[in-house]
């Protein structure tokens, strides 16, 4: 094996080293990147950088990203997610599992309106979990749904994930949108399906909501509140949802309107004020700085892979994978689920994905469809212990009743219920393509 291939391997065991040991992403992706890229190359093999860089901070569709990201934290702080959980809860109560139908529902709401998984399943721990444990829920299906309600904002779009994978892939934002819609809905279904057949076979797990507590509530009084609380994040997703699919602005444009909607509906409930919006701009810095920081260096780290001939090594390794395309796209998403257990999305997205991608286009693949494929894969990634990010928001509002054992055994049955929704979009194509091509994307 060529010295310089044998470099790119040592650059990636080098990645997983520093990372295991404690150092940021940003941090173990540069050090790699210009450590064995210097090693193999001098500074000759960063003449190209420069130009990348550029081309990551003017991106004009990355703009999008801090505008979501504020979006979603202003909503969160509004205590939007708050008031749809306890209406929604109140109106599904006479149900066995009612409380998780509601819970599932927010979430499928909360990721469009934000796309934000970290304040959702942050904002529902604290709201519903002692509720539902206090109503005699098992804590395990609790735990469970919360966090993969929470991780419905990394399909439903708009999405970070889809966002980022768009410029990863190369497609438009619009398409990728209108093509996750279904199968993000799809998972939620089949999330409720869940639900209700614990309902029906292990009904003392999830019980209904005591008729006294539904009967304090009258009919018309819920249908108002309803109406009232339902209706404005909808109105949001609906603009800014439509806006892109429908064609009629970019995912940036989409992305303004959505920041200042969400503006106005913390307005409107009454909870906007300075400190408010300070907190909020804060927030939304500190975490878009932190993406723009791990894709800028992240081109530091592809650039000295693909120079040190990794990119090939990879081809080569997938054209002894049996099966022809099909059986390398599930090689693919083998391993995406595997890398899921260790690492973030975004990790993921900029170090794995780009080595993959041109076996797949040159087989001619429809990417549409591979990239749903990927963002339902990524989304367990949220889920699977040990690093699931989800499992850490959850129990870091948890009660102390709740131990993180309970967590895992609760999101086990979510993970092979989001696995079977894969398995789905994956023998039938038309759920993520169907959509696009019907508008005309």
């Amino acid at each position: 094996m060529p010295t310089n291939e044998i470099l790119s391997l040592c650059m990636i065991g080098g990645f997983f080293v520093m990372l295991l040991v404690g150092f940021p992403v940003a941090v173990c992706l540069a050090v790699c990147g210009f450590v064995f890229g210097y090693a193999g190359f001098g500074m000759s093999l960063f003449q190209l950088l420069p130009a990348r860089i550029f081309g990551v901070t003017t991106n004009y569709t990355l703009l999008a990203l801090p505008l979501f990201i504020f979006m979603g934290i202003m909503l969160e702080r509004s205590k939007i997610a708050e008031d749809l959980l306890e209406v929604i809860g109140l109106a599904m109560g006479g149900l066995r599992g009612g409380m998780a139908l509601a819970i599932v529902l927010v979430g499928v709401l909360m990721g469009a309106a934000s796309g934000v998984v970290g304040a959702t399943v942050v904002t529902m721990g604290l709201i519903a979990l002692n509720p539902l444990i206090r109503r005699g829920y098992d804590k395990g299906v609790a735990a469970g749904v919360i966090c993969a309600s929470g991780t419905l904002g990394q399909i439903i779009p708009p999405s970070l994930v889809l966002i980022l994978l768009a410029d990863i892939m190369g497609e438009s934002v619009g398409t990728l949108f209108a093509a996750a819609l279904i199968p993000g809905l799809l998972l939620a279904g089949l999330f409720v399906i869940y639900i209700l057949l614990i309902g029906v076979f292990l009904p003392d797990r999830v019980p209904a909501i005591p008729l006294e507590e539904r009967r304090a509530v009258s009919g018309k009084e819920l249908a108002g509140r309803l109406l009232r609380v339902v209706l404005p994040p909808l109105a949001l997703i609906f603009m800014v949802l439509g806006s892109i699919i429908g064609g009629i602005a970019a995912p940036t444009e989409a992305a303004s309107m959505g920041a200042f909607g969400s503006i106005l509906l913390a307005l409107f409930s009454g909870r906007l004020s300075f400190a408010a919006l300070r907190d909020v701009v804060r927030g939304a810095f500190v975490t878009s700085a932190m993406v723009f920081f791990i894709l800028i260096f992240a081109q530091v780290f592809s650039l000295a892979f693909r120079g040190l001939g990794g990119e090939r090594l990879v081809q080569d390794a997938f054209a002894y994978v049996p099966g022809g395309i099909h059986g390398q796209l599930l090689f693919l998403m083998i391993l995406l689920f595997v890398l899921g257990f260790f690492l973030e999305w975004i990790e993921i997205s900029y170090i794995a994905l780009p080595l993959f991608l041109p076996v797949l286009h040159s087989a001619g693949v429809d990417m549409t469809w591979v990239a749903i494929l990927i963002a339902v894969n990524l989304q367990t990634s949220f889920l699977t212990p040990p690093f699931g990010w989800a499992l850490f928001f959850l129990k870091g509002v948890a009660p102390p009743e709740l131990k993180t054992t309970d967590i895992y055994r609760g999101v086990i049955p979510f993970i092979l219920v989001q696995l079977f929704g894969l398995l789905l979009v994956y023998l039938l194509p038309e759920t993520a393509t169907w959509l696009p091509n019907a508008i005309g994307w």
